[in-house]
């Protein structure tokens, strides 16, 4: 039997051989914990991670629409960074629930995928 943390690892290893981040499409990473929403903005070239965001701090809302306002703000540090367009990875996990709203909120806020 295949646990989910392996699952999701062999998912992960999948779509990171299709998808990198270079200085022009950076790769937009999303970390979902069972409290927490994480998305970062990575160069993979050069290894940096240009502009982070996270729902430390965002008490109000359910984790959706908190998931939904930490892809705004993401959305709104990348832009002030000059990012514009992005590749979206879901890091493994389903592109549902937080995650789509977290890509939602970062579509509203003005980044392209």
């Amino acid at each position: 039997m295949i646990s989910k943390l392996e699952r999701r690892n062999k998912i992960k290893a999948r779509i990171r051989g299709r998808i990198s981040g270079t200085p022009e499409r950076p790769r937009l990473c999303v970390f979902r914990s069972n409290k927490q929403i994480y998305a970062q903005v990575i160069d993979d070239l050069a290894g940096n991670t240009l502009v982070s965001a996270s729902s430390k701090g965002i008490d109000e809302g359910t984790k959706s629409e908190i998931a939904a306002k930490v892809g705004e703000l993401i959305a709104k540090k990348a832009l002030e960074a000059g990012i514009s367009t992005v590749v979206f990875d879901r890091n493994g996990f389903l592109f549902h629930g937080r995650i789509k709203s977290l890509a939602d909120g970062a579509r509203k806020g003005g980044l392209k995928f």
